[in-house]
């Protein structure tokens, strides 16, 4: 069914292959053609030689050929279809016309920390489809991340694994550069690696070039058993949030780095707020409890829905790829966000007066704070002579430490009571 030489693409029925992409010890990647009716439709074409393959590699090819013919996730490569014949075997997968996030970094340098963050959140969202059927990648890195426009997709599932959280594995799978310490020391090792290639990633993005960049094997290996602390580079700056995730989560102890669990709550990722088909109607079912709470004449209620409505609008624009939909609901956000912004000065007001009708109160405050001082110090005096009554203690340590137990525990009280009174006047 196809051909192949050391210089021409093979040839595959129904396909037309053309350019390279890339290729590795036992697979090439090219840009192909499908004729679907009267148009063409584009794929990579996935080459691996059956001659390259030893036991190993075959396993490695069937569990990925496994993993993603069941896989259908946004920010996942879709396996399209798989062949084979007498000297190939054949993936066929989705284009991504953007080619790969190294490329795309190498071509900015660096990426601003909101662009960071937008494909950090889009790796974590697959990451987390992947954890929820223990799959492991176990070869994340920038190469194997590929653009869709402005969407990342995970892809070369080579090395993934089949991994509930209690698996343990010991052999070296990945990249050098992108590995855990775990595995370059060959140790035992879990589905925790990734979260530590995800740390290098974000680390390569932000700043250009991965923690550990090195010569030679040897000196990367040195540099990750070293106890040094990771250090971020002198002079760029990043958020507090986005800092500590760099930290947890290249902390070179598996056992305290950041779990999956940890990272995916993590308010750097915010996966709850990140662009996906779900934004716009978050935001429309939080901007209907807004209206109807300002229609109530519940002003501070419908400024917080107004604003946790405006939180998801803003990932609903982002995803929206529609340019006439997209500046409709620019103009519609436009809206809300007026709407929002009268309703924070007419809170504002509300809570001037009530401030100013609260001063009378904080007289009334004053002298019931007296009395009860009063009343708190005769308690005092009263329970220390009963104590010594009754007890016939001489020590009078052991006395003032009841003193001050019983003088803190009323106090305690007391202050229950004037905020109780104090309640009344605001």
């Amino acid at each position: 069914m196809a051909t192949t030489s050391s210089f021409a693409p093979p040839k595959l029925a129904d396909f037309i292959l053309t350019e390279r992409l890339g290729s590795g010890t036992y697979a090439t990647v090219y840009k192909a053609y499908r004729k679907v009716g009267d148009s063409r439709e584009v794929v990579a074409v996935k080459v691996v030689g059956k001659k390259t393959l030893n036991k190993a590699s075959t396993e490695n090819l069937l569990t990925e050929i496994e993993i993603l013919k069941t896989m259908k996730h946004p920010h996942i490569v879709q396996l399209k279809d798989f062949q084979w014949d007498a000297e190939n075997i054949y993936l066929i997968l989705e284009w991504c016309s953007g080619g790969d996030l190294s490329r795309f970094i190498r071509s900015r340098r660096i990426l601003p920390e909101r662009i960071a963050r937008r494909f950090l959140q889009q790796i974590a969202c697959a990451l987390q489809f992947l954890h929820e059927k223990n799959i492991s990648h176990l070869d994340l890195k920038p190469q194997n991340i590929l653009l869709s426009g402005s969407v990342l997709k995970l892809a070369d599932f080579g090395f993934a694994q089949y991994m509930s959280p209690w698996d343990e594995q010991s052999v070296l799978r990945g990249s050098p550069l992108y590995m855990a310490p775990e595995m370059v020391c060959r140790r035992q090792y879990d589905s925790r690696v990734d979260l530590w290639s995800v740390g290098v990633i974000l680390y390569e993005a932000l700043f250009g070039r991965a923690p550990f960049a090195s010569r030679s094997y040897a000196e990367l290996e040195e540099k990750i058993r070293s106890n040094q602390p990771i250090e971020l580079p002198l002079g760029m700056k990043v958020s507090k949030d986005c800092r500590d995730l760099l930290l947890r989560l290249l902390e070179r102890n598996p056992d305290t780095r950041i779990t999956f669990a940890e990272f995916f709550l993590h308010p750097f990722v915010d996966l709850e707020h990140m662009p996906s088909a779900e934004s716009l109607s978050k935001a429309k079912d939080l901007v209907m409890q807004a209206v109807q709470k300002d229609q109530e004449g519940d002003r501070s209620s419908a400024l917080s829905f107004y604003c946790s409505a405006l939180e998801h609008f803003v990932p609903a624009i982002h995803y929206e790829t529609d340019r006439l939909r997209k500046d409709a609901l620019r103009q519609k956000v436009s809206q809300y966000v007026s709407r929002a912004e009268e309703l924070k000065a007419l809170v504002a007001s509300d809570n001037r007066v009530t401030f100013e009708e609260a001063q009378t109160a904080r007289d009334v405050l004053r002298g019931i704070t007296a009395q009860s001082s009063q009343l708190l110090l005769i308690l005092q005096r009263c329970i220390g002579i009963i104590i010594i009554e009754e007890s016939g203690l001489d020590d009078f340590e052991t006395l003032d430490l009841y003193q001050q137990c019983l003088g803190e525990l009323l106090l305690a009280l007391a202050g229950t009571c004037l905020r109780a009174e104090f309640s009344q006047y605001v």
